[in-house]
């Protein structure tokens, strides 16, 4: 799967950056950087893309993304109209592995967080509700100046790599497709699909989108993301099922059929193959129903 190579700016008076991001576009490409992202979501929720996972994000989750790992945060439609939008807004954080030398990783005292970043190369994710202090060390982190603010991320680091909460995103064989050339098509596909889940997706129609017969279309996509174009599409419809659970606004029954089945056992059986759990005990587990 190709991403597009983002450049990272840094001010000559910080050795690392960190940003307050209320843009819903700001994110909105399959893209990767050299350097390690932490985000923290405050406001918003939608789809994220870790490598080749695919899951819902809401606020309060804290993800850690390796350097070079792809990734792709799309927000909800509802935060794109253009009267009456929902706000969005996270706290970013980038920096280098390496932005404190090459050797204070080599210390006895950091092996927790050379451990951490390591992890992070498939991408590491923690609830703000199971690890309350992270949030509050990327508050501190955004307020500090000089030295205490490189010390506030170590703090943070430490904190994050203490938690027995992570769970690690991306699977242990991704290999990403960096050829620039094909930045374009993949990002053509997720758009089309994201436009079109929810009704009949017919694969030619897909195949068109990259400028391939289905064939050759099919070969392309599991080359590149590991799982199928089929695989791919319903984990974006249960993703999509899963936000209507939580809004709790249909039945069950009508869910399915908005998020794009047109069979309630299908939507039963992958719901359940994705999530571990049934649609019921899915709500039951976030206090509804």
């Amino acid at each position: 799967m190709k991403p597009k190579l983002l450049k990272v700016p840094r001010t000559a008076t910080h050795s690392f950056s960190v940003r307050e991001d209320r843009d819903p576009f700001i994110n909105n490409r399959w893209h990767y950087h050299a350097e390690v992202e932490l985000i923290v979501f405050h406001q918003g929720s939608g789809t994220q893309f870790v490598g080749d996972h695919i899951k819902r994000f809401q606020p309060g989750d804290i993800i850690l993304v390796g350097s070079n790992l792809p990734h792709y945060w799309r927000y909800d439609d509802i935060h794109f109209k253009e009267a009456g939008s929902q706000p969005v807004h996270s706290t970013v954080i980038h920096f280098s592995e390496n932005f404190w030398g090459d050797a204070f990783l080599e210390l006895p005292e950091t092996k927790p967080i050379r451990s951490l970043l390591d992890k992070a190369r498939r991408g590491i994710l923690v609830s703000a509700r199971d690890e309350e202090k992270i949030p509050a060390l990327v508050r501190k982190i955004n307020s500090s100046e000089g030295v205490g603010r490189i010390i506030a991320l170590i703090e943070c680091l430490s904190a994050f790599a203490g938690s027995d909460r992570l769970q690690l995103l991306s699977s242990i064989g991704f290999r990403p497709d960096y050829a620039e050339s094909e930045n374009d098509r993949i990002n053509a596909i997720y758009d089309y699909t994201f436009r079109h889940f929810t009704g009949k997706i017919y694969l030619g129609e897909v195949a068109a989108v990259a400028g391939l017969v289905p064939n050759s279309f099919c070969r392309y996509f599991k080359s590149r993301t590991g799982k199928t174009y089929t695989q791919f599409l319903t984990e974006i419809r249960i993703g999509h099922a899963c936000k209507l659970l939580l809004d709790n606004r249909v039945s069950i029954k009508q869910l399915c059929y908005e998020s794009g089945f047109n069979n309630f056992t299908c939507f039963h059986k992958n719901f359940r193959l994705i999530t571990g759990k049934s649609p019921q005990s899915y709500q039951r587990e976030h206090g509804i129903a």
